[in-house]
């Protein structure tokens, strides 16, 4: 019990960590109103202007930092007593925590099956020693401080001795840290690990200092953090050949079932691919239960992560082209957009258009079609409302409201990032018989991005007065109908992404032709063969699923340009089975078989 109230301890410091702190002053200047936020800085009270549009935001995480530091107080009543915390000690300048303190911060984590990507970090701290420091980034919920908690668990007595972790908050310098580790390097501290280090504002700008001062003299540093594209700015230019990239947002459906013992692609994709799940072995809510948790989730993983970055890198200078709309506060509008519009394309007129959900219209269109019961849901929900909802939520502007034109460049720029982010994967589309017709699609390789946006919808729906008005039986099949058609196509882009990823030496896309296509192919160029699959989110065997499979036309046009046909496939959540010459695979057998 007293363990996990420590990790409470911990997980609610790190979230305090995260969020401004001060109060906000008012003052009335010649009969106007403005707003300060009110911080304290080694004694001297500091304030700076915010803007009324910034305002509601920062009130909000003021006040629920002060409600967490009340949590927190209240919390600690109830702890066990330990030694004195080593941030109390006049040595240190940072939050270290070593002996007892350390051990009651991993105890929890003992008991957790571990991600198959902790073997590249054990080899980093059981190796020879290498003036290269580890650096484990990704989405939050991902497992990176679980990931070492679990190594500083795997140390030999002798060597936890020697062990220090270290967090960094919002207030932390370079500076701090560098007289913390230099007092650690004269007592003896062998294994370093420094949690969220992007929060220091020069982190970017200085840190060779961890590789070329601390692992070259036989430390084995490890810096863990949110902050994807700080890492990959520090890679490109400060760290360079001396680090060793561990990246964890990317978890396919094998590692999320086989660590966290839970079964079925709709779980996988409903908790966004990541390992927070409550109760089990991750110590976190259900990560989109709101849409609370929704914006939270989209914002902070991309948008703020992408605009942290970039603030901080060379002064601001990196933002480029995107500066304008930074500074008007409206790159989070672009960014959001370019997400739910992922499928679709990058292009500008994406962004331009009168938002509409593509997820509403799919839904619409197969409900109407529907045999046994049709039904226009456009009659009975106030689509406007429920859009302007989504788009509130979302930070979305129409044209109208933009104060800058998006160009095309906007769009190359964040793509860019994106995909320093490995946040995107493009998969190739061809065209039969138009062989010269090339395009592709952006797949997100963390669905719990595209699957918050599914749950504001949903929300803004059960919202609706028009939509209540409807019997409780009709609105259950429209938003399992909705939900179900967003899985279906997530679970199509889970599949190509997964294949593509474990089968390096295979071209994997999908192909279209005048009429239909195939969800994927897959060709071998070595033996001039190939695979072609249908991809159902159906658990019941129906021959229409197949049909373009046993079109001869498209078969011949397929072998003629790709080769051999080696097999043909319906990937679906029923039972592997066979019908005719088509084969029906489980598609969670099938994703766990990409690892073999």
């Amino acid at each position: 019990m007293s363990k996990d109230i420590n990790n409470q301890i911990s997980d609610l410091e790190r979230e305090i960590a995260r969020l401004p702190k001060g109060s906000i002053a008012k003052k009335n200047i010649n009969g106007k109103d403005y707003y300060y936020h009110r911080t304290s800085h080694s004694g001297k009270r500091v304030e700076n202007y915010v803007s009324f549009e910034d305002l509601p935001a920062l009130r909000e995480e003021i006040t629920y930092r002060k409600s967490l530091e009340k949590e927190l107080k209240e919390l600690k009543l109830t702890a066990p007593k330990v030694d004195k915390p080593s941030k109390k000690s006049p040595e240190f300048k940072t939050i270290v925590r070593t002996g007892k303190q350390l051990e009651s911060q991993i105890a929890l984590t003992r008991g957790y099956k571990k991600r198959e990507c902790i073997s590249t970090l054990r080899d980093y701290i059981f190796g020879p020693a290498m003036d290269k420091v580890m650096i484990i980034y990704g989405l939050r919920r991902t497992g990176k401080t679980t990931m070492i908690r679990q190594i500083i668990s795997e140390l030999s007595m002798t060597e936890f001795k020697k062990a220090a972790f270290i967090q960094v908050t919002t207030e932390t310098t370079l500076s701090d840290v560098d007289s913390d580790l230099k007092l650690l390097e004269k007592n003896g501290y062998k294994y370093i690990f420094i949690d969220e280090v992007t929060l220091m504002e020069d982190f970017i700008e200085g840190a060779a200092l961890f590789s070329d001062i601390y692992a070259s003299s036989g430390m084995k540093i490890v810096l863990s953090g949110t902050d994807s594209l700080g890492f990959a700015f520090t890679r490109e230019e400060q760290l360079y050949d001396r680090c060793i990239m561990l990246h964890t947002t990317f978890i396919p459906y094998r590692e999320f079932e086989g660590v966290l013992g839970i079964q079925g692609i709709d779980e996988y994709i409903r908790y966004g691919g990541t390992m927070s799940l409550g109760g089990v072995n991750y110590n976190a809510d259900t990560p989109f239960s709101d849409s609370k948790h929704a914006q939270e989730y989209i914002d902070t993983a991309i948008a703020k992560n992408i605009q942290h970055s970039l603030s901080l890198y060379q002064h601001g200078g990196h933002f480029r082209m995107l500066l304008d709309l930074y500074e008007r506060g409206e790159l989070t509008n672009v960014i959001n957009r370019v997400v739910e519009n992922i499928n679709h394309s990058f292009t500008k007129n994406v962004i331009e258009r009168t938002f509409k959900s593509h997820d509403i219209s799919v839904t619409a269109t197969n409900l109407l079609k529907d045999r046994e019961s049709p039904i226009n849901i456009k009659e009975h929900m106030n689509v406007d409302e429920i859009t302007n909802g989504m788009m509130k939520m979302l930070d979305i502007l129409n044209k109208e409201d933009q104060s800058i034109d998006i160009e095309d460049v906007h769009m190359t720029q964040i793509k860019e990032y994106l995909t320093l982010l490995d946040l995107i994967v493009d998969i190739d589309l061809e065209s039969l018989p138009e062989v010269s017709k090339k395009q592709s699609l952006t797949v997100i390789t963390q669905p719990g991005l595209r699957y918050a946006q599914a749950e504001a919808i949903v929300e803004n729906m059960l919202m609706d007065s028009e939509f209540q008005e409807l019997s409780a039986k009709d609105r259950k099949r429209i938003l399992d109908r909705l939900l179900s058609e967003i899985r279906g196509r997530m679970m199509e882009d889970i599949i190509l992404l997964e294949t593509k990823l474990a089968r390096p030496d295979k071209k994997v896309f999908k192909l279209q032709f005048a009429v239909g296509e195939y969800d994927m192919v897959v060709y071998d160029p070595k033996e001039v063969s190939c695979e072609i699959y249908e991809i159902k989110h159906s658990k019941v065997l129906v021959p229409d699923q197949y049909r373009y499979l046993a079109d001869n036309e498209k078969c011949n046009l397929t072998v003629h340009r790709y080769g051999d046909l080696k097999g043909k496939y319906v990937i679906y959540r029923g039972d592997t089975t066979s019908s005719e010459d088509i084969k029906y695979i489980n598609v969670e057998e099938y994703l766990k078989s990409l690892g073999r």
